[in-house]
């Protein structure tokens, strides 16, 4: 029976029914394993933004317009793949995060949140030339 309400304990079922924790180490390696992903979510928002950033789309002087056929994949068509392909794989993490976090296990909760919270410390916060980047989409999931 799924918990409709957050609740403290080892046994969790995360994600996939073959994900189950039953002792102490396996939950704890299970918090391990959401912190890191959290934070490789944070990794991987960062490396789309600076992508973007240095395609020239993020920056506040205007690029000159290049126009190409629309399925030729030159330098700038490449980076809008590949940017495209990286805002697809951090989509799939943080829904599945999301979905990690509605097993309503605090201490999933926390792993995640702070996971979420360190890598934004460490790939996010330097604030150099990423301030003059906008972000089109402030939630943490997408």
């Amino acid at each position: 029976m799924m918990h409709m309400t957050l609740y403290w304990g080892k046994n969790v079922t995360l994600l996939f029914d073959s994900w189950k924790t039953n002792s102490w180490t396996s939950y704890l390696l299970s918090l391990i394993a959401c912190f890191i992903i959290a934070t490789f979510y944070q990794y991987l928002e960062n490396l789309r933004i600076r992508l973007k950033f240095f395609s020239g789309e993020g920056r506040t002087t205007p690029v000159p317009e290049i126009r190409t056929p629309l399925l030729g994949l030159n330098k700038v068509s490449r980076n809008k793949v590949v940017e495209s392909v990286l805002f697809g794989v951090n989509s799939a993490i943080g829904y599945l995060l999301m979905l990690a976090i509605m097993s309503f296990n605090g201490g999933v909760f926390l792993a995640i949140v702070v996971g979420l919270t360190f890598g934004y410390f460490l790939f996010r916060s330097q604030g150099d030339e990423e301030a003059a980047v906008v972000v089109d989409n402030s939630c943490a999931c997408a």
